[in-house]
């Protein structure tokens, strides 16, 4: 919708999993705010949270300094939906009671930092009267309608170092080492990592994988006197309900084809941090992207990437959508005519 009045008050919310590169974002929508445009940045805690307790701070620059390269959020995050059904404390209607506080607060404007779920409350907010600018930033990179969120390079640093690492162990003691990286529904990550670091075998969320392919080419690798393989999975690949990706795959491999076989799974470790320096980059392009949206007047929007041009798409389009692997990736097909396997055909 469109401001009646120039905007002068922001806020920032930073809602869901934290991940490298939020404090960069909120860094450039705070200075390009106070610095460019004279308003005022509110910082509102806890994600969503702060909006319905009405916990929050005022930002000034000094606040801003010395934030790039720490990791996590100044903000703090939860993943407090207010838009939830049943999610209600004694009967509070939490949608009307965030609009409530958002009116005696005076913003103009909020900037939403988050995931899939926060785009989808930022649509949400659209729709309830407030002015909203979404910001993606994500460790699976499936945000939809961005060609790259932040977060995904720090991530695929950090997988990618680890897999490094495993190579030595792995060959050290002829083994196969299955590496579990971030990925519910999407496998950028698996993927890039994978690929980055050597991996013989892939498997991602959206490639159904046949296990007994997987044992197959693992077993023709140790007949072929390579000493040891490197597979990498998403998280998010179907296994036994209760069981991790990693043991899952692992276990599996070891009783198909009785080669030692150990798991690694890097969990949290992936989201924590000083972000890269790509992230740091695309972090204050976002955000400095964000107020000059909100300076324009125009509202309803996410900020994305489309090649290396800043741009942004209607909330209303991202919700409710995630960005997965394509099958007809171009580095999908390259990869596998290099003799990487994704289970899903021999090579």
């Amino acid at each position: 919708m469109s401001a009646v009045k120039k905007a002068s008050r922001i806020g920032i919310v930073t809602a869901g999993g934290d991940c490298p590169g939020i404090n960069a974002a909120i860094r450039g929508v705070g200075k390009t705010a106070i610095l460019e445009y004279g308003m005022e940045v509110v910082g509102i805690s806890s994600g969503f949270l702060g909006l319905l307790n009405q916990e929050y701070t005022i930002l000034d620059e000094n606040q801003l300094s010395g934030i790039l390269t720490v990791g996590g959020t100044i903000l703090g995050t939860s993943r407090e939906n207010p838009f939830k059904k049943g999610n209600s404390i004694l009967s509070i209607d939490k949608p009307k009671l965030i609009r409530k506080h958002y009116r005696e607060l005076g913003l103009d404007a909020l900037v939403c930092i988050g995931g899939n779920g926060t785009m989808r409350t930022a649509a949400h907010l659209v729709e309830e009267g407030l002015n909203v600018i979404g910001i993606p930033k994500t460790i699976d990179n499936d945000v939809w309608g961005t060609d790259v969120s932040f977060g995904f390079d720090s991530a695929l640093w950090i997988a990618t170092d680890a897999i490094d690492r495993l190579h030595s162990t792995a060959n050290s003691h002829k083994r196969i080492m299955v590496i579990e990286v971030m990925g519910h529904h999407a496998g950028w990550l698996a993927l890039y990592s994978g690929i980055a670091g050597g991996g013989d075998v892939i498997l991602l969320p959206e490639v159904k994988f046949d296990i007994d392919i997987v044992a197959k080419c693992l077993k023709k690798r140790a007949i072929n006197k390579k000493p040891y393989s490197i597979v990498v999975v998403a998280e998010g690949i179907p296994t036994r309900k209760g069981e991790s990706a990693g043991r899952f795959i692992a276990r599996a491999i070891k009783e198909k084809t009785g080669l030692e076989t150990r798991e690694t799974i890097l969990g949290y470790i992936q989201r924590g941090g000083t972000p890269s320096p790509m992230d740091r980059v695309l972090g204050t392009r976002f955000g400095a992207s964000a107020v000059e949206l909100i300076a324009r007047q125009r509202f309803g929007l996410m900020v994305n990437l489309k090649g290396n041009q800043i741009s942004s798409i209607p909330l209303a389009e991202v919700g409710g959508k995630l960005r997965l692997v394509p099958m007809d990736l171009p580095l999908l097909h390259k990869t596998r005519k290099m003799g990487v396997c994704f289970g899903d055909e021999e090579n």
